[in-house]
């Protein structure tokens, strides 16, 4: 099984980081592309390097190569997961502009009918933020707000990623114990 994880500009580079985490301890291939706004978030909110991220992953794709294997239909690959979604990722997905590696894995997520999960971040949300999601939407991605629950009583901010991380694993069909579930 191999997933691309997209980790875009937006705050919250932490979902990203979990999920490959969490994939990697189950055995499964990831992808991983990684922006260059990414990269600077993720120097500015955790204790780690963009090198660091990029050793969690199976394999690494620059922004832009579009030679990559994911960036073909004819490569087999489950599905992706951009977490976190920045607007500006969100729009590239929604209006198929594919300008880089990441919205050109979406579009072919799109177009085979594979699993996209769009876990976004932004808040407030103007109008074209909610006309993209909806477009993202009807076109075939899941959006997955990054909108922990509370009922489990988080202790930690790892909780909460932990919540989200799961949740978008369970969106995927992979059976995970990232977070405590509804009983």
């Amino acid at each position: 099984m191999e997933i691309v994880i997209g980790i875009s500009g937006a705050s919250g580079a932490q979902y990203g980081i979990r999920l490959l985490e969490l994939l990697a301890d189950m055995d499964i291939d990831t992808h991983l592309i990684l922006t260059k706004a990414a990269e600077k978030i993720i120097e500015v909110e955790t204790e780690l390097t963009p090198e660091d991220i990029k050793d969690l992953a199976t394999y690494v794709h620059e922004e832009k190569d579009f030679t990559a294997a994911i960036a073909s239909g004819s490569h087999p690959f489950e599905g992706m997961i951009i977490a976190p979604c920045s607007m500006k990722t969100l729009a590239s997905v929604a209006n198929g502009t594919s300008d880089n590696l990441l919205g050109r894995t979406a579009d072919v997520c799109l177009k085979e009918r594979r699993k996209l999960v769009l876990m976004t971040r932004e808040t407030p949300l103007s109008g074209i933020h909610i006309e993209n999601m909806l477009k993202a939407h009807n076109t075939g991605a899941i959006l997955l707000p990054a909108s922990p629950a509370y009922y489990n009583k988080p202790e930690s901010i790892d909780d909460l990623i932990n919540f989200m991380a799961g949740r978008a694993l369970d969106l995927m069909k992979i059976k995970n114990d990232a977070y405590t579930r509804w009983e």
